[in-house]
């Protein structure tokens, strides 16, 4: 299909549309919560072209669908539209994440403290993409206070940010790259 217009003049006045048409103001917390995921989700496909190992790529390309299935169902305003089958995260999704969060955990060396985000360029992005996930989730719990949101979507967003802390971990490994352990300052 190919895209022959990309601007409609319709979000001037401040408002776009959500899933099924109805408009709400840019400011909205509906449109701040689905708004980070998409930009988490452009984070991440920075991360993935810095990858070279296919399977860590196959592991991000999945958790860029998941994320797009999470941001239509944020972008659902579930008091006046259903559900698609395509706002629905499938099932299994959380537990794919804890599945890989253990995996990675298990390859790395006990370090103890709170480390400072850096290293390898990879791990760099891979912290930001921390940090994001950090902020989609605080996002998507402020919507959850007044709307309709999936548990296993806010367990998902929780999931990733821990992902992406011991992916990071992972990459400055295997690129050689020490990390940094935050001291506290002396006065």
């Amino acid at each position: 299909m190919k895209i022959t217009k990309v601007y409609t003049k319709t979000g001037d006045d401040g408002t776009t549309s959500l899933v099924g048409g109805i408009r709400i103001n840019k400011a909205d917390v509906r449109l701040e919560a689905y708004g980070t995921v998409d930009e988490l989700n452009s984070h991440i496909g920075l991360l993935s072209a810095y990858v070279e190992d296919n399977t860590l790529d196959i592991v991000l390309t999945r958790i860029q669908s998941d994320l797009f299935v999470i941001g239509t169902h944020l972008a659902t305003d579930q008091t006046k539209t259903p559900l698609y089958p395509s706002a629905i995260l499938p099932e299994g999704e959380v537990k794919f994440l804890e599945a890989e969060i253990d995996n990675i955990l298990s390859e790395l060396p006990e370090k103890l403290g709170f480390v400072l985000p850096g290293g390898s360029v990879k791990a760099s992005q891979a912290h930001v993409c921390r940090t994001v996930s950090r902020r989609a989730e605080r996002c998507a719990i402020r919507l959850a206070q007044d709307a309709k949101v999936s548990r296993e979507i806010l367990q998902f967003l929780n999931r990733l940010s821990d992902y992406f802390f011991v992916l990071a971990k992972k990459m400055n490994i295997i690129e050689g790259k020490s990390e940094k352990i935050w001291q506290k300052p002396c006065k």
